[in-house]
């Protein structure tokens, strides 16, 4: 029996990253996670910087890192639009490491004129890349 897929289309600003049948998708919405299935719901949230992970329609794996953007599910397709859109193995784990650090030490040192709101980001986004990095770490592991 055939496994009951969708379309999914995942896209950043810059170009298109995805476009297939997924039995699953994985993802971090603005009020927690979502796992996101064939007979889903219609639903539109924003979604925030982290880890989507896809179940491919021959039940292999692919994760990705998202900086954040919108899910729109509908009953017979999914759409990710997002500003970036990286592949697990292209994130630079070292500078998302420096961005981590960068940050911490920002709002370690605010001043009153800090902008808080975007070192927040900044530190949300380089925290979900490291993330995605140490979730592909384990699955390699297994």
């Amino acid at each position: 029996m055939a496994a009951m897929t969708v379309q999914l289309d995942m896209v950043s600003a810059e170009n298109h990253i995805f476009s297939g049948r997924v039995a699953q998708l994985q993802i971090s919405g603005i009020e927690g996670e979502l796992g996101i299935m064939p007979g889903h719901a219609a639903l539109l949230t924003s979604i925030k910087p982290g880890m989507a992970r896809i179940v491919k329609q021959n039940g292999s794996e692919e994760v990705f890192y998202l900086s954040g953007g919108i899910l729109e599910v509908q009953p017979s397709s999914i759409s990710v639009l997002a500003d970036v859109v990286m592949r697990a193995d292209e994130i630079d784990e070292q500078a998302a490491a420096e961005a981590k650090r960068r940050a911490e030490a920002h709002m370690a040192n605010a001043g009153a004129d800090f902008n808080y709101a975007a070192a927040e980001v900044e530190l949300a986004q380089a925290v979900a890349q490291l993330r995605v990095v140490e979730t592909i770490k384990k699955n390699i592991a297994r």
